[in-house]
This record gives structure tokens, sequence and C-alpha cells, in this order.
């Protein structure tokens, strides 16, 4: 790992200058988290190679930098973001939506039309006001302990801004919330370390949308963390779409905490960035929960991109699906490594996980491992992965048909994606995305 003296050189001087901020925006109360959360980033320093968990990804691209913190600008304009991917989806008259610029919510930018007792606030805003829902569950499912999720170390260090949504007992929100993180770029690389908290009430229904999109192919790191926490009963949609600059670090994870008899989806896409890496994990401490994780990757050029997911049954009656599908091209290379737990009282868990990939080039690499960990005998629990090509077979079936070469290829390349994107619900989010997909089959190839 990279050293203790090296890690404090690139992010103690923004650390102190950070305290010193939130000192004066009446955020006192994170002070101690946030200090026992850089100490411990420190003394883990940046993952390597050499943990199992980043195997496949280096993260020196990133620690050799010395990023600034990313300040707010006032300068974008709703007519300029809506011509980017991902950004056109926030200011769909459909989505309420909050943004933020280089990690600090915008006011001007964001649009909130939602029924009375729901909160969607800035966490900045909620942390000011000492909210105690904010108190109970920030930081608290989010793991930060092992040399694995320094980076979620390093975000509850830097915690400043994002999203707090409340969602009541009781209520069915009928429209998505977005959640549009924009990143610009300076003369030096910038960091921004968005943390997001969503508590939704038991019988409650929500969709999240959480974007990420850049405006400016330069270099700089978002380094995000997302909580969620499903009450008993509740049903929870959440979408990460990230479109980030092709210069772009981006290291995510998504933590859900699920109540008895509750529904989490996942939809996670990766369309843009140099590196990637997403954590996706869920525990299902309620019985009778339900958890499904769906993910696309699409890569091309030198991309790499690192899908990490987690399905944690720590109750009985638990089911859970998972389908990861890549598709990769050029000299691209994409992990996948999904692992389900079933501890010892999670009887009568019904467990499945697939991954399959598809390979548009001699030169792309994929490297995938499906895993169980099984602690208890009543289940039903299983896994597979594929990595293939194109079948020529397929191919001169539509070309005899009348169809191009070209056209035959990309048909059958977006039948394969359409298995994840089919399964969403939230209509706008789906039809958006699947010409996008088309248009970027067409400039990768």
């Amino acid at each position: 790992m990279i050293g203790v003296k090296e890690t404090q050189n690139i992010f103690l001087p923004n650390f102190a200058e950070l305290e010193k901020r939130v000192a004066r925006d009446g955020q006192l109360w994170l002070h101690p988290l946030r200090k026992q959360a850089f100490e411990r980033f420190v003394e883990l320093g940046f993952p390597t190679t050499k943990l199992e968990e980043w195997k496949y990804t280096s993260v020196a691209p990133i620690a050799r930098l010395q990023f600034q913190p990313a300040r707010y600008v006032d300068n974008l304009t709703a007519e300029r973001l809506s011509d980017f991917p991902v950004a056109d989806i926030a200011f769909d008259q459909e989505c309420s939506r909050l943004v933020f610029v280089n990690g600090h919510f915008s006011r001007k930018l964001s649009s909130l039309d939602l029924p009375q007792g729901v909160k969607a606030i800035s966490l900045a805003e909620a942390v000011c006001t000492e909210n105690e829902i904010v108190k109970a569950h920030l930081a608290r499912y989010a793991k930060r302990e092992n040399a694995a999720q320094a980076f979620v170390a390093l975000n509850t260090a830097f915690t400043e801004d994002g999203a707090f949504i409340e969602i009541p007992d009781n209520l069915i929100l009928d429209r998505p919330v977005f959640l549009l993180f924009v990143s610009t770029a300076g003369e030096q690389p910038m960091a921004s370390h968005p943390r997001n908290l969503i508590v939704v009430g038991n019988n409650s229904q929500a969709s999240i949308i959480e974007g990420y999109v850049g405006i400016e192919d330069k270099i700089y790191f978002v380094n995000a963390v997302t909580e969620i926490v499903a009450g008993e009963n509740a049903v929870v949609e959440h979408y990460k779409l990230q479109h980030e600059s092709l210069s772009a670090f981006h290291v995510a994870t998504v933590q859900a905490h699920q109540a008895r008899s509750s529904n989490f989806v996942s939809h996670s896409i990766s369309f843009g960035g140099a590196l990637v890496r997403n954590d996706t994990n869920s525990t299902l401490d309620g019985e009778g929960a339900q958890c499904t994780l769906n993910g696309l990757y699409l890569t091309a050029g030198n991309q790499h991109v690192d899908n990490h997911t987690m399905i944690d049954h720590a109750r009985p009656h638990g089911t859970s699906r998972e389908l990861y599908k890549g598709i990769l091209d050029g000299n691209s290379t994409a992990i996948f490594n999904g692992s389900i737990v079933v501890r010892k009282d999670a009887q009568k868990t019904d467990a499945r996980q697939t991954n399959k990939n598809l390979l548009l080039s001699e030169e792309a690499t994929v490297n995938s491992k499906p895993q169980l960990e099984i602690n208890a005998d009543d289940v039903k629990c299983s896994h597979g992965t594929t990595i293939g090509h194109l079948e020529e077979d397929s191919i001169f079936y539509l070309r005899s048909r009348g169809i191009g070469e070209e056209q035959s290829r990309n048909l059958l390349i977006f039948a394969f994606a359409n298995d994840v994107l089919g399964q969403m619900k939230v209509e706008s989010v789906r039809a958006r995305l699947e010409p996008r997909l088309l248009a970027q089959l067409s400039e990768a190839r």
C-alpha cells in the first residue's frame, strides 16, 4: 500500500482546510467521525493489488496525483447541462432533482416538487440542523475498517455535502428523485467526495436516480458513498448512472441496509471514466427481504471498470437475484467480483448470481469471479459466468434477412444489453439510455 507519509502529503493539507471551514458552518458534531476516518485512512493507505479485493485494479494513477479540493462554480446553466448524457435525464420534467457541482449543492439548478412529508435537501444543510435521522444513520452502514475499504474512510473524512432524502412511513413516491453530480475541471486535478444518505420509511416506495457526469475531458477524481436504509416492507429502486469524462477517476460505494420484507433493486450503469470502481452491497437484515442487483458496463479504448458486489443474507427467507453484463471493446479491461454470503441463521435463502461478458475486440480483457459463501444448510444458491464473442451464425442469419453487417452486430449487442436495461421501471431512464448505448457502440466501432 501507499505509505503513511505519502498519504499524509496528498490529503493532510486538504483535511486541515476542510476542518476549519466546516467548523464555521456548524458541522462540529461530525468532527470526531471525520477525524477518526482520516486517521484510519492514513493508517490503511491506498489499496494495492496485493489485496484480493483489488487484485486486478491498480489505483496508482490516483495515488500519484496531488488533488486539490473541488470548488463550486456558478457558471453552469440547465441548458448547457442538458446537452450531456445522464444530465439530460435529470432535467426531464418527470424528475425532481438535486444538483451538485463539484460535490457542492446548487440551489439554482435544483428543482423539487415533492409530497408533503418528504425531505430532500443537501447533506450539508441536514448536518447543520443536527437532524436526528442523519445522526442515527450517517456512516453506520458503509464499512471503512479494512484496507479494501480505504476509499470509504477517505470519503467519510471529507464528508461535507451530498444529498439527504428522508421518506416517511406509508408513502408512495410516484415520481423519481434525481441526484445529479456534475464535475468540472480546473488547472490542477480536483477531487470531490459526495456523501448521500437515503432513508425510506416502513411501507413506503421510492425511486432514486444517482447520476455522475463530467463536462470537460480533463483529470478529476470523484469518490462517492451512498447509504440507503430501507424500512420494513419498503420498496426502493436505485439507479446509478456513471458517465464521467474519459480522463476521470471514479470510485463509488453504494451500501443498502434492508429491514424485514423490504425490497431493494439496484441498476448500475457505467459508460465513462478512465478508471472506475463500483462497489454495490446490500445487507438483508430482516426476514423475507428481497434484493436485486443489475449492472451494465460498456468499455472501449483504454478504459478500466471494476464492479464489486456483495449481498449479505443475514436473516432467513431472503431472496436475491443478480445480473451483471459487460460489453468490452478496444484495449479496455473489466472486472466483476460478486459475492453472496449466507449466514448461519439465514435458512431458506434463495440466491442466484450471473455475470455475462461480450468481447468485441481481441485485445479486450475481463476478469470474472462470482463467489458463494454459504454457512447454512437449507438454501438454494447458484452462480455462473460467461465470456464470449458475437456468434457468427447469428450475424449470418441477420445478414441473410437483408440487414447489413454492422447493423447486425449492433442489434445483437443491443439485445445482449437490453436484458439489463429492460428491467428498469423508470421509463424516462430506459428511453434515454437505449439510444445512448447505440450511439456509444457506433463511436466505439
